[in-house]
């Protein structure tokens, strides 16, 4: 082989080998930092994985949170009308946060089917309800439900 298309052929395998780490950096980077959705249904399934980092969300049950007296650990249920989850949070909750409410927690699901969550976000006004929760709850029939304890929240006729 002529020295030159030897040399060539070198240039051309490292750029390739380079280009090869890099997409394989950036992918594994990505799969690091995705966090798939979940609604109660599926996580009560079995469908999503433990000890992942997940979203998870749905409407908080009425009469379900539970604050500890000791701590800012704070423990919730989760429910999309066909299946309810269990959610325990160590930390300040948002200020929009409250029973019957559209909620957003990101966290790990342990051994026991309850969901850690190292964050909880809560809806932005009235109006707004995460993308995620709003299909859950349309594709399970609870849209209606919490549109109508919407209004009752407000105490409007």
């Amino acid at each position: 082989m002529n020295p030159v298309r030897k040399k060539r052929l070198y240039i051309v395998l490292a750029i390739l080998a380079g280009v090869g780490v890099a997409v394989t950096l950036a992918l594994s980077a990505l799969q690091e930092n995705i966090n798939l959705f979940y609604t109660p249904t599926q996580i009560a399934a079995g469908e999503a994985p433990e000890g992942t980092r997940i979203r998870a969300g749905g409407l908080v049950e009425m009469g379900s949170v539970q604050r500890s007296n000791d701590s800012l650990g704070v423990s919730f249920r989760v429910t999309d009308n066909n299946e309810t989850v269990t959610i325990r949070y160590q930390g300040i909750l948002p200020d929009l946060f409250r029973e019957g409410q559209g909620i957003v927690a990101l966290g790990r699901v342990n051994g026991e089917g309850v969901l850690v969550a190292d964050e909880v976000l809560a809806k932005h006004d009235e109006n707004y309800m995460p993308p995620e929760v709003s299909q859950a709850l349309e594709k399970s029939g609870m849209m209606k439900h919490y549109e109508g304890g919407k209004r009752s929240m407000r105490n409007d006729p």
